[in-house]
């Protein structure tokens, strides 16, 4: 009994700062406290992975590392800049709705190749056995497969777009049952502590 009432959040004084939930094939409206902080969290993370990137790039020793932190530099720094943009346009320029419209498609879609970025320099820099070879390209696939997919359903289909985003943030991570031989060392000398 005392739960669902501590987790109506729309009963408690805080409920201004969130709207109530919207269709499912509506998009949600955030309130003038989420868009600020949607701008303010987005941006601030654009110069750490500005620096962060770079600091990948210059501590890289061969081609696949140069390779890899770029490609990861690239879809951690573009998710964080079109995703200020789009909250930027969404929130201090409401009248432009074709540009919001696209930037809010483009920013789902960048979220799909930060996954395949992220998983890049794991694939690309370690012998993780027979999947890996494919997984690199496969990750690619999924996320082209995604932004179609975005580009033609865009918020029409939510729990389809959220299971895709998640199938594809663990499938790479597969990879793993194709190196258990070279995992068992290291899983002994944890089982040990």
């Amino acid at each position: 009994m005392f739960a669902p009432r501590l987790l109506d959040f729309q009963k408690t004084k805080y409920a201004r700062f969130m709207n109530h939930r919207v269709p499912a094939h509506k998009r949600y409206q955030p309130t003038e406290y989420e868009h600020a902080a949607n701008c303010a969290t987005h941006a601030f993370w654009i110069i750490p992975s500005i620096l962060g990137s770079s600091n990948l790039y210059f501590l890289s020793d061969d081609d696949w590392e140069t390779i890899s932190a770029w490609i990861y530099g690239l879809g951690l720094c573009g998710l964080f800049v079109v995703s200020t943009v789009f909250h930027t346009i969404s929130w201090k320029k409401s009248h432009l709705r074709m540009v919001e419209h696209c930037l809010h498609m483009f920013d789902r879609m960048v979220i799909y190749f930060f996954i395949a970025a992220s998983y890049a320099p794991w694939l690309n820099l370690r012998e993780l056995g027979p999947w890996a070879s494919h997984m690199r390209w496969l990750v690619w696939i999924m996320a082209s497969v995604g932004t179609i997919y975005v580009f033609f359903f865009h918020e029409r289909y939510k729990l389809v777009e959220l299971l895709c985003y998640v199938v594809m943030g663990f499938f790479p991570a597969l990879v793993i049952l194709s190196m258990m031989g070279k995992l068992r060392p290291g899983m002994t000398c944890l089982k040990r502590q």
